[in-house]
């Protein structure tokens, strides 16, 4: 541009306007206030209401959004790294292009729906997610379907404890494994990458779960059928059914909607002991209606009930005396059960099992699945009722020919102490033959109270046969009588006034209990334990005692200690001597006397033995 051209206005003019187009003269152009044009702002020449209707106009292209909204969008342009989206807002938004992996197919102008994390960060970028808005909409649509009861379709992606995950809108939902069928499922991983409609029943916001049923469909389909089943039910009816679950105690069989028990006792006449030894699962049985509850929906099943039952057909050639072959089913505190036959069992009482009498448990004998021989004892055929024995089958002992040659009175004999009482204890010295030794006639000496003093249950005695009664089935034993009597000889030894020292074993108010040599005991009343200091002999105290009594029927012998410094020594009552023989002074003769007969060497050298 020249010097010339910018000092004249009109030469701008004439270059930015069409000089065919414009009839302004120089003059017209000379008379335009330029200065006003530079001081008044763009749209100066809009009133008012003109500005308010451009701004409307202007504000009506724009979208209003919120943060945290999800919203749809058009997408504007796709690269390597992000998708843009146009929302409508002042500025378009950025979404990170693995978000749309779900979609490999898409393109510019289709629309998706984006969650507004922020309207503006700190670059003035619009912040979109497209994974976000995915989420909360399932949960819109996952509480919709849990407040209007409705049927969603979801894919099983993997098994886990207890159930399955299946994916509902995306979202990861716990189907547990009791609610996949109204039956029990055995294996879940038959349903995994299976699609599957379920119902959300139990919303967890806290921790943000889902539990959903795919039972609940499965149990109104059946609703119809189990009401038609139970309103046709009749006792006696015949059905078919499915066997959905086994326990120890029965089987749960599917009638077609229903439910009902077979208990263990109704599978089968024979004793089992689990439903498994006869039935499977999702075997197909018939089954007879036995009785049912319409209230509680109850149903009690049987299948033993459709043949007939084993008694009926039992040979008539079993009566009482038969000897018959069976297997132990069962073994009780009482006895065994025996079958003979499947249904006809026959009880063994665990005093038929052996001739002994101290068989006291059954299973020391008897064990479930031995297969042995008994005889029939009684039978009612009415009541279906059997009695049996083993021990029949071998001869009593107490009938044998030799039995009074074997146990003639005093011959000796070892056995097994099988039981104690406070006034003996019985001795078996074969299987059926058992003793009884009186606890007084276990030793010469001792005075036992009971004879877990002297032997214990199981161990082998020594006895001496003293009474046999086999009509009453009573064998009187004796273990003492095995020895002699020293009593014969104590009579000469602890004569009435010879004196012995003596140790205080026990004392009460009455007395006190000494132990005499040789190992006898003997008693001193209260006053003829007063020592000569006055004092009263304490336990423990070894003192000089003189015999004041002797019984040698009662075992008994009286001393005194306080007579051995108050009284002189009185003579022996009774000396072992000849008769004719002239007495002596007691003390010194009565020793000499035992000394000469040779009497006390021998007691000692019968006690060491």
């Amino acid at each position: 541009m020249t010097d010339n051209q910018t000092e004249n206005p009109t030469a701008q003019v004439e270059d930015v306007m069409d000089v065919e187009a414009t009839e302004t003269t120089i003059d017209e152009v000379a008379d335009f206030d330029w200065d006003h044009v530079g001081t008044q702002g763009f749209g100066s020449e809009y009133d008012a209401i003109q500005k308010d209707e451009l701004l409307k106009m202007y504000d009506s292209t724009m979208s209003e959004v919120s943060e945290n909204e999800v919203i749809k969008g058009t997408v504007v342009s796709i690269s390597k790294r992000d998708v843009v989206v146009n929302i409508g807002f002042k500025s378009d938004g950025l979404v990170s292009i693995s978000e749309f992996r779900d979609l490999p197919e898409l393109q510019v102008g289709d629309e998706v729906e984006v969650y507004i994390e922020s309207q503006e960060d700190k670059n003035g970028q619009l912040i979109l997610s497209r994974k976000k808005a995915k989420v909360v909409r399932a949960w819109e649509n996952i509480e919709d379907a849990y407040s209007n009861d409705k049927v969603i379709e979801g894919i099983v992606k993997r098994r886990t404890k207890g159930g399955l995950i299946v994916d509902i809108f995306s979202i990861e939902a716990f189907l547990p494994g009791s609610q996949i069928d109204v039956k029990p499922i055995r294996d879940f991983d038959v349903f995994v990458g299976k699609k599957m409609e379920v119902k959300v029943v139990k919303i967890n916001y806290t921790n943000d779960n889902v539990v959903v049923s795919h039972k609940v469909l499965i149990e109104k389909d059946l609703e119809k059928q189990r009401a038609e089943i139970l309103n046709n039910l009749e006792k006696g009816q015949v059905l078919e059914g499915v066997i959905k679950n086994m326990t120890n105690f029965g089987v749960f069989i599917d009638l077609g909607g229903v439910d009902g028990l077979l208990h263990i006792t109704d599978i089968s006449w024979g004793r089992i002991s689990h439903p498994e030894e006869v039935c499977e699962l999702d075997q197909k049985v018939n089954v007879v209606v036995l009785d049912f509850d319409e209230n509680k929906k109850r149903i009690s099943l049987g299948m033993k009930q459709l043949v007939p039952h084993p008694w009926d057909s039992l040979p008539e050639g079993i009566k009482v005396g038969t000897k018959v072959q069976g297997r132990i089913v069962n073994v009780a505190d009482y006895g065994a059960f025996l079958e003979i036959m499947p249904g006809v069992e026959g009880l063994i009482h665990v005093s038929e099992m052996s001739w002994s009498q101290h068989l006291r448990n059954p299973q020391d004998f008897i064990k479930i699945g031995d297969e042995l021989e008994a005889q029939v004892l009684t039978l009612d055929r009415e009541d279906r009722k059997m009695s049996l024995g083993i021990k029949q089958l071998t001869e009593d002992p107490w009938t044998k020919q030799d039995l009074k040659t074997k146990y003639a009175i005093g011959t000796k004999h070892t056995g097994v102490v099988r039981n104690l009482t406070n006034f003996g204890l019985f001795i078996e010295l074969e299987e059926g033959i058992d003793g009884l030794v009186h606890v007084s006639d276990l030793s010469w000496t001792r005075k036992i109270k009971h004879p877990s003093e002297f032997t214990k249950i199981g161990e082998n005695l020594e006895v001496q046969v003293l009474e046999l009664d086999t009509a009453q089935r009573r064998l009187a034993l004796g273990h003492k009588q095995l020895e002699e009597n020293p009593w014969d000889t104590f009579e000469t030894v602890f004569a009435v006034g010879t004196s012995h020292e003596c140790t205080v074993i026990n004392r009460t108010e009455k007395g006190a209990t000494l132990e005499l040599p040789y190992g006898l005991e003997g008693f001193s009343t209260a006053k003829h334990l007063t020592k000569e200091d006055g004092e009263r002999a304490d336990m423990g105290e070894k003192l000089l005692f003189r015999v004041l009594e002797f019984s040698k029927e009662d075992k008994r012998i009286i001393l005194s200690h306080s007579v051995t410094y108050q009284e002189p020594v009185p003579k022996v009552q009774k000396k072992v001597v000849k008769k004719n023989t002239p007495s002596k002074d007691s003390s010194s003769e009565s020793s000499a006397t035992l000394g000469d007969l040779g009497i006390l060497e021998q007691l000692k050298e019968d006690m060491s033995k």
